[in-house]
């Protein structure tokens, strides 16, 4: 018994490949008008079913050799121009996002993420800084503000993953740094970090000062949000 099971558990890998092989991702019998179609169908299908953004090598498993999935998205794109959502690169991939002018009405009816709504004004800037400074220590971030940053904000800032642990720092005693991750992206709606606003543009804008940032000076009024959670 436990050597037909046995069995049946390498038979497993076999019987993928021939559900693999059975699926066909080519379909050469269709006109190809109607092949793109499917093949955008199929997309926006999957996009559609995933909790999480799916990359270019996932979709590719499911359309021609030769059909640039980049393409397709855009052709996707085209026919939900006039629609309440939209197809959108995030986090490295691609996922179904309702537009932003529908946030309050969706907010009215079902509510929303209140995750932003949890961060304190203090974890806001720290996040910003090491999104824009990572790798960071948290000595680092100190140096920043000009007050101390607590462990509780930074752990508070992992518990809702948005930073996560990265590289041990050169400096004497080897602290640990910080770095975004992929839920900061997907939280914020970013593809990638080239993503976040240009640092120049946020100075020209008033909006944020490098020199103020690094000599402590941003935002004398900060409350002790930090001492809160510790």
């Amino acid at each position: 018994m436990v050597e037909a099971a046995r069995r049946r558990g390498k038979d497993r890998p076999d019987d993928r490949r021939s559900a693999d092989q059975l699926f066909d991702r080519e379909l050469d019998h269709l006109p190809p008008e109607v092949r793109w179609r499917e093949w955008m169908h199929r997309v926006e299908a999957t996009i559609f079913a995933a909790s999480e953004p799916l990359g270019r090598e996932t979709l590719a498993r499911i359309v021609g050799k030769s059909c640039s999935v980049d393409l397709l998205i855009d052709d996707i794109r085209e026919e939900l121009r006039s629609r309440p959502y939209d197809v959108v690169a995030v986090a490295g991939g691609w996922k179904h996002l309702t537009r932003p002018a529908y946030a309050d009405a969706i907010r009215a009816a079902v509510g929303g993420n209140e995750r932003a709504a949890e961060l304190t004004q203090s974890e806001v800037l720290v996040l910003m800084c090491i999104g824009y400074f990572q790798p960071i220590t948290r000595g680092e971030l100190s140096s920043f503000f000009g007050k101390e940053i607590s462990r509780d904000l930074i752990g508070h800032l992992r518990g809702a993953k948005l930073i996560a642990s990265g590289p041990r720092s050169p400096t004497p005693g080897a602290p640990y740094t910080y770095v975004t991750t992929k839920e900061f992206l997907l939280e914020f709606g970013l593809d990638t970090l080239r993503d976040l606003p240009d640092f120049e543009a946020l100075e020209d804008a008033g909006l944020l000062s490098k020199e103020k940032l690094l000599a402590g000076d941003i935002m004398p009024g900060l409350s002790n949000d930090e001492e809160e959670h510790a």
